[in-house]
């Protein structure tokens, strides 16, 4: 039997341009730097956040890989409910962050974005459907 995996660590997604991306990130998100990591040259490379919602949320100056996953989800963060996707897009639209609005996922319903590097953000709602967004789920007294 394989030991037990409690959970997630922290997700590093590479980018082009540090500073760019943790503005980014860091207005998005609201995220407290818990370390800066630098090379050999002293120059700081990539930079770790406290815990955002029980994943920590890292960033690495790599451009080739960010380059890479351009167009790619690399990951999605659970959101609650559609309330809270709506509360999102709101939250998007405020910080004038492009993105796809609603839209019905294959459980739950999703807002998509993209990160400087063009590396796609995904919200997911954990299955609460609202009626609005997924008609065809909605059962009677509008609730589901």
């Amino acid at each position: 039997m394989s030991p037990v995996i409690r959970g997630i660590h922290h997700v590093k997604v590479p980018v082009t341009d540090l500073a760019v991306s943790r503005e980014f990130y860091e207005r998005l998100f609201d995220l407290v730097v818990l370390v800066e990591f630098g090379d050999r040259d002293g120059i700081i490379r990539g930079v770790a956040y406290c815990p955002l919602g029980g994943v920590s949320l890292a960033l690495r100056e790599d451009p080739v890989r960010a380059a890479a996953l351009a167009g790619y989800d690399l990951v999605a963060f659970a959101v609650d409910d559609d309330v809270a996707i709506d509360a999102w897009v709101a939250q998007l639209n405020t910080l004038q962050i492009a993105n796809s609005g609603p839209v019905p996922g294959a459980i739950g319903t999703v807002v998509g974005f993209d990160d400087p590097d063009r590396i796609k953000v995904v919200l997911y709602s954990d299955g609460r459907r609202n009626p609005a967004v997924h008609p065809d789920t909605a059962t009677p007294g509008g609730a589901d």
